[in-house]
């Protein structure tokens, strides 16, 4: 199966059977979320791995009852951090240098490339919403891999932000909640957007060639 395939095969199930996503292929869309491209590899966010039903049940209201929250085999909590400072750019470093066997100082000029971006904006609402725009790369990928492995996910933005980071502490761990990925199995039955033709806009209005020169 190709990706193309994969692809056409997804759509963003309204209604799930509540069936267990196996360990394995949970596995490797987390694994494929990690390994998402992010600006200069920072990764500026965290990914809750929520199954426990309890939890989600009191998710549940604070994202528009929508019933993918609790049908879902497992839900995905996407949060940027709420602040990048030096201190997590040099911890992406020291681990830069560690992985990649080479002298911390060698890294002295990406280290202020880093930081002329993340301390070159404004407000701190600013640098959450870069951050924030890192997590949907990985959220992409998460989809496009969950597609690949026959599992449906079905992205969110519909709930209360900050009701959320309350519920689960997000403030204390310096993050703020940004989307929302339910996996799971399509209940076909009981949703009528299942087996509906994909719509998209065709190739020449969604791409636009420019001449050379």
């Amino acid at each position: 199966m190709t990706l193309i395939d994969a692809l056409n095969w997804r759509y963003a199930a309204k209604r799930m059977t509540g069936a267990k996503v196996p360990p394995a292929q949970l596995e490797r869309i987390l694994e494929a979320v990690r390994l998402a491209p992010s600006s200069y590899g920072l990764q500026p966010y965290s990914v809750l791995v929520i199954e426990d039903p309890a939890l989600r049940e009191r998710i549940r209201p604070l994202a528009f009852d929508q019933p993918q929250i609790t049908q879902a085999s497992h839900l995905l909590v996407f949060a940027a951090w709420a602040s990048v400072s030096a201190a997590e750019v040099d911890d992406f470093l020291r681990l830069t240098a560690a992985t990649r066997g080479q002298p911390l100082a060698e890294l002295a000029g990406y280290r202020e490339a880093i930081l002329g971006t993340v301390q070159g904006f404004p407000t701190e609402e600013a640098r959450f919403q870069w951050a924030s725009r890192q997590a949907y790369l990985a959220l992409g990928t998460a989809l496009a891999a969950a597609a690949t492995e026959r599992v449906d996910a079905s992205p969110m933005e519909g709930f209360d932000p900050a009701a959320l980071d309350q519920l689960l502490g997000l403030e204390a761990r310096g993050l703020r909640s940004t989307a929302l990925l339910a996996l799971g199995y399509r209940d076909s039955e009981a949703d009528r957007h299942a087996g509906l033709a994909k719509v998209r806009w065709p190739r020449e209005r969604l791409f636009i060639p420019l001449p050379a020169g």
